[in-house]
């Protein structure tokens, strides 16, 4: 297979989605998928001549970089060149536990598993208490009819 060069119409490198793909050694519709899915720009001239530059190629390669380095396309999106004045902060990941009827706890999923084993126990000795008492009558703050 030889090696195509990108035209040099307006003074800099420009490619056919074909050309990016097949420089990149993707599939044309990959790249169209990674458009879609907001991990690249689009191409700088639209239409049936669509062109692509070079910081196309560049990101088409640092997805590649990055999935070989164990990434998701949705890690990859994430981080995502938005500018610094507008970008969010890492999202947190957290477990919620739901420990008896109305009540549930958010715990973040980054603590150690040892601390998450203490957590647990506590929440579970929680949950049964809570059941506990959903089976005593309701404290309504005073006194129900009768004698004592």
């Amino acid at each position: 297979m030889t090696k195509r060069t990108p035209e040099k119409k307006t003074g800099k490198l420009e490619w056919s989605l074909a050309r990016l793909a097949e420089e990149a050694g993707l599939p044309a519709r990959t790249v169209r998928f990674y458009i879609g899915r907001g991990l690249m720009p689009g191409p700088e001239k639209a239409g049936r001549g669509a062109r692509y530059g070079q910081e196309h190629l560049e990101r088409l390669r640092e997805i590649q970089r990055l999935q070989g380095d164990g990434l998701t396309l949705a890690e990859i999106a994430m981080r995502g060149e938005v500018e610094e004045s507008v970008r969010l902060p890492e999202p947190e990941a957290w477990w919620s536990y739901g420990i008896a009827d109305g009540v549930e706890v958010r715990v973040r999923a980054d603590q150690a598993p040892w601390r998450l084993r203490q957590i647990r126990r506590a929440l579970a000795e929680l949950g049964n208490k809570l059941d506990n008492t959903m089976d005593e009558p309701a404290d309504t703050g005073g006194r129900q009819g009768g004698t004592r």
